[in-house]
């Protein structure tokens, strides 16, 4: 059940002593709550164009000042968790009419905002973001965004990181989601950090072909639980996790031990649990990247990658491991940039295909939750797109939210003026705007 996250400074000092005798998820046993100390760092998904850069030189990291004084960032002045709590019975109480009322009263502009999930930089022009200041409320309010991916470069220590979370949340006028890459192993945002040095709770919980070569999936709980423990005790709302996709070349090393394995069975137990367990500690889960990459022998950050697979092979393989996280609950799928050519019968990104999107990930797998692409910075769609392009054809194609775009404000121009114009309608975007805000209204 979800936990009231008020604590004066000594309770916290209380709860941060006994966890640190048993660790993330102890309060499922003992009955005690759990603080944890975290940090993020860069994605996979693609990190920002601008990276942190030596403070004497022209094109310095730029810190924006913090509203909230470092002197007065404490236990007590700062909200460990942001602003919001998952509630779990608020999909199943009205919240459609909620939800319906909600959208309907949103202006067009952040209707099409909202659909956007983007690193800081893009919205406020800073090269790295370190704080959230009068720059990131300013930038809230004129692009009113979906979500923020914070990376690597935009941490620096734990208290920094909880503040800017916190503020950034009560700058946005509206639910944001706040999420990172912390998958285990390999890609790492928060474990390995800084911060791991903080708070003996932040660890590393291996890779995930690590968990899966135990064959017990009692362990990718474990593994999910941890993490969303962390995250959530800093402020982040979403885990871009677990990776769905099954390994069906052993060689592959685009996904390698990002994933559970190349058992579709097994695997699929293993995406289930892992969602469980960061749903146990009120973290949105993103499986990824359907309809996989085990087999790809190009990583899509930096080119067209292609698939030879047909549907049926897909049927016995990754259709069997994303559903498992589907029938778990999943709250995102993201959509990888790979092309599927013997299924959509041309060399179109999987992330820009109807036919992948609406036919057979919500067709025939039946998923009704939110579709995300993977980040639109990757050269296997910007070789081909123009940001403003591959926004458009992503939302035709049936996906509810835009990853990373390689610039922000041509892709969000080009998508209002589709609408504008009946190239795309209103009410396609409110459909998105409605699986979107069935997981937002949950976040209070």
């Amino acid at each position: 059940m979800m936990r009231s996250k008020k604590r004066s400074s000594a309770i916290l000092s209380v709860i941060l002593a006994a966890s640190l005798l048993f660790g993330c998820g102890a309060s499922k046993e003992t009955g005690t709550d759990k603080t944890a100390n975290i940090t993020a760092s860069s994605d996979i998904t693609e990190s920002p164009a601008t990276t942190e850069s030596p403070a004497s030189s022209e094109s310095q990291v730029v810190t924006e000042p913090s509203t909230v004084p470092e002197s007065s960032v404490t236990s007590e002045s700062v909200d460990t968790t942001g602003s919001e709590t998952l509630i779990e019975s608020a999909a199943d109480e009205g919240s459609e009419n909620e939800v319906s009322e909600y959208i309907a009263a949103m202006p067009l502009e952040d209707k099409v905002a909202q659909l956007f999930y983007v690193a800081p930089e893009a919205i406020t022009g800073v090269d790295t973001v370190t704080m959230a200041g009068a720059t990131t409320q300013q930038a809230l309010a004129d692009n009113p965004v979906g979500g923020i991916i914070y990376f690597g470069a935009n941490i620096v220590s734990r208290e920094q990181l909880k503040t800017r979370i916190s503020n950034t949340k009560s700058y946005s006028r509206y639910p944001v989601f706040i999420g990172t890459d912390e998958e285990g192993g390999t890609v790492n945002r928060i474990a390995g950090s800084a911060i791991e040095a903080e708070d003996s709770l932040v660890k590393d919980v291996g890779t995930m072909k690590s968990v899966g070569a135990t064959g017990d999936a009692s362990k990718a709980y474990d593994a999910g639980q941890t993490i969303g423990c962390y995250m959530h005790e800093l402020g982040f709302n979403m885990d871009f996790a677990p990776v769905a996709g099954v390994l069906t070349d052993p060689e592959n090393k685009t996904i390698g031990t990002r994933s559970f394995g190349s058992d579709p069975a097994l695997d699929a137990a293993m995406v289930a649990q892992f969602t469980d367990g960061l749903h146990a500690e009120d973290v949105l889960s993103c499986e990824k990247h359907f309809p996989g990459l085990g087999d790809t022998n190009v990583d899509t950050h930096t080119g067209e990658a292609t698939t030879q697979r047909s549907l049926d092979d897909m049927r016995t393989t990754d259709f069997i491991s994303f559903g498992g996280g589907i029938d778990a609950g999943t709250d995102f799928v993201m959509v990888g940039h790979v092309s599927c050519p013997n299924v959509t019968g041309n060399n179109s990104p999987a992330s820009l295909s109807e036919k992948m999107i609406s036919e057979v990930l919500r067709g025939e797998l039946g998923y009704d939750g939110i579709v995300i692409t993977d980040s639109l910075q990757m050269g296997a769609v910007t070789q081909y797109y123009s940001s403003g392009e591959a926004a458009i054809k992503t939302i035709q194609a049936g996906a509810d939210m835009l990853l990373m775009p390689e610039d922000y404000h041509e892709a969000y121009e080009a998508v209002l003026n589709a609408i504008n114009d009946g190239t795309i309608s209103e009410e396609r975007i409110d459909e998105s705007l409605k699986r979107i805000y069935k997981v937002k209204l949950k976040l209070k």
